[in-house]
């Protein structure tokens, strides 16, 4: 694992550099339009933990307003997301910012998603070992079934690549992603393209 690892570094760095060359006129173009409808606000920025819970910016299109209630709280995530926005997510296109973690070396193209650090004290000894490896863009969790599947079932997802990490895994999962991207499926419409907050479990 360790030597695949390293070789998997090198691959990131390739991989990343070419395909934001490749999707630079679509980088662009949703740059300007996000740019002009989001008062000069393109990019979402916000901490998540990496390996070994080592907190990094993560960097995405900006796909929701920042509209909020009387009270000062923000408006929940689907009356927030923008119709620019819904048809980004549905394509997986505000993703494409994270190429720059990944160059920087924030991130992996293959792994488990980055959550929110907000989590981290709610992960039992299993899940925690997610962060045993770089975060992802796309992971085995998200060609499974993206947000539409529960969480105990996305973290089995995430320690089973981890303790079946591989190249013919990697390339399973960044081609099954591909299709994804094609066929957009897997998203949980009910709850706004977003998953439900995740709560912590007792189980180990």
């Amino acid at each position: 694992m360790k030597n695949y690892l390293i070789i998997k570094r090198t691959l990131d760095l390739l991989i990343s550099i070419v395909a934001f060359i490749i999707f630079s006129p679509v980088f662009i173009i949703i740059f300007i339009i996000l740019f002009l409808l989001n008062d000069g606000k393109p990019f979402f920025f916000q901490e998540r933990p990496g390996k070994d819970e080592k907190v990094f910016n993560i960097i995405k299109f900006k796909t929701m307003n920042d509209k909020k209630d009387n009270h000062g709280e923000f408006l929940p995530f689907e009356d927030r997301v923008t119709k620019i926005g819904h048809f980004i997510r549905k394509y997986s296109l505000d993703e494409i910012p994270q190429l720059l973690n990944v160059i920087k070396g924030d991130m992996s193209i293959i792994g488990p998603r980055p959550l929110l650090t907000q989590y981290l004290p709610l992960y039992n000894h299993e899940q925690k070992k997610r962060h045993n490896v770089k975060p992802g863009i796309t992971g085995w969790a998200q060609v499974k079934g993206r947000n539409s599947i529960l969480w105990k079932q996305k973290f089995a997802y995430d320690i089973y690549y981890i303790n079946n990490i591989s190249f013919g895994l990697d390339m399973k999962i960044l081609l099954l992603t591909v299709k994804r991207v094609i066929i957009p499926e897997g998203i949980n419409n009910k709850n706004g393209l977003n998953m439900p907050t995740f709560t912590g479990d007792n189980e180990e």
